[in-house]
């Protein structure tokens, strides 16, 4: 039986599947693609294989992620973590803007930090191009490859696998990710020195979870599309805000066919969401408190149709952030309207809620022996005491019903089911 700290963490459902294991020793630990638990390590069965798998336990962030040392000054702060200030805006670029799940701002602020020369190149994600269903991590060191990793991607992701490539060259790299992911970097960051300069910069998308690839074939079922179609390419988000799901594949004619199109609140909310791993359910930040610059969608002023010019809430964490992000605004690369500083709560109405609820839920998994994620310098339980007594008793009642009905005690075994 493999005994690797990283095999553990991957059985015991802590994995995130960030990628930063695999990406700081590509040698000894890749990721591999399974339908069911999503992107996870397999670490070589060698002494090799383990002595990396005990040196990368230093940088997962399944395991744990620290806001000890995050300037926490108020309530705002200690339930979104830091928020120097925010803004309501878009990208100035109409392309980026169409492009993008919401205003476009992600891509437009790291194309201004390429341009600028505060970075060399941006790490993010995209869609292979040989299955569309799956992603791939990439550093982009221009406008049309940047393009590439626009518009939301409900699937497994694994954007700090390019630690690898950051960590050998030379380059300044920004970072794109999910919170989980800015979470892994952060501890990268600190274990790992030589890092600090080469990542000047973070940015995370607000999340509230990664599916399955078994979700993804789900909603190409949904969107009808051929189960032996080649596909071209799968549009989660973008298009107009919010965008619809939509795909496109080639015939047995060689013709480029396009699926019809779906709400993004019917493949979310029907399809995907329900196929989210369970460490996305005991996630503590979707907003991703640990980076220099959080986006997401400012849901309190929905759009009125599917397709929709978008708009992207953008908060500042860091001081480095709030200047490239004034910056912006100054060089008409974004349009943005300040907003009061409470203003995530107004747009995320649900998420103060769930990370309170995540207090009750570990509780349960602890007190049954199964093994939980720890949250460092965050309060949780004090937001777990601001829930409802039907939602404090749900979130421990509801974790042991779905401990029993997905027999959560049992150790995670991966297989690759997509190559």
């Amino acid at each position: 039986m493999r005994t690797d700290p990283i095999t553990s963490i991957v059985a015991e459902n802590l994995c995130t599947g960030c990628g930063a294991c695999a990406g700081a020793f590509p040698n000894a630990i890749r990721m591999l693609e399974d339908p069911v638990n999503g992107r996870r390590p397999v670490v070589e069965d060698s002494d090799q294989g383990r002595k990396a798998a005990a040196e990368a336990v230093s940088i997962c962030g399944g395991i744990s992620a620290d806001w000890s040392d995050l300037q926490i000054k108020d309530d705002i702060d200690a339930n979104w973590g830091p928020t120097l200030s925010v803004w309501q805006g878009w990208a100035a670029d109409p392309d980026i803007r169409r492009s993008g799940s919401s205003g476009g701002a992600v891509t437009a602020l790291a194309l201004f930090a390429l341009e600028n020369d505060q970075a060399d190149g941006v790490a993010h994600i995209s869609a292979r191009e040989d299955d569309p269903r799956l992603n791939q991590a990439v550093v982009s060191r221009n406008k049309a490859d940047l393009m590439r990793g626009t518009g939301s991607r409900y699937a497994q992701a694994s954007p700090v696998e390019a630690l690898g490539e950051i960590e050998a060259g030379n380059d300044r790299v920004a970072f794109i990710g999910k919170p989980c992911d800015v979470a892994s970097l952060a501890r990268a960051r600190r274990a790992r020195p030589n890092l600090k300069d080469k990542i000047p910069l973070s940015i995370a998308i607000f999340c509230a979870g990664a599916p399955n690839l078994q979700a993804t074939d789900k909603l190409l079922d949904r969107l009808e599309v051929p189960k032996d179609a080649q596909l071209v390419d799968l549009r989660y988000r973008g298009n107009g805000w919010p965008g619809q799901m939509q795909a496109t594949w080639i015939d047995d004619e060689g013709a480029q066919r396009s699926s019809k199109g779906i709400s993004y609140a019917e493949g979310w909310g029907q399809i995907l969401q329900s196929e989210r791993r369970w460490r996305c359910r005991v996630c503590a930040d979707h907003t991703g408190a640990l980076a220099d610059i959080s986006v997401g969608d400012p849901w309190h002023t929905p759009p009125v149709g599917q397709t929709d010019e978008g708009q992207s809430l953008i908060v500042a964490r860091t001081l480095r952030g709030q200047k490239l992000i004034q910056d912006a605004i100054r060089a008409g690369v974004l349009i943005a309207t300040p907003q009061s500083r409470d203003v995530i709560e107004r747009a995320q109405p649900n998420l103060k809620n769930t990370h309170g609820a995540v207090w009750g839920r570990v509780l349960a998994m602890r007190l049954v022996g199964i093994s939980a994620p720890s949250a460092k310098g965050q309060r949780l339980f004090s937001m777990w005491l601001s829930l409802t007594p039907k939602q404090k008793l749900q979130s421990v009642l509801g974790t042991w019903k779905r401990i029993l009905r997905e027999r959560l005690w049992r150790r995670v075994s991966v297989s690759e089911g997509a190559k």
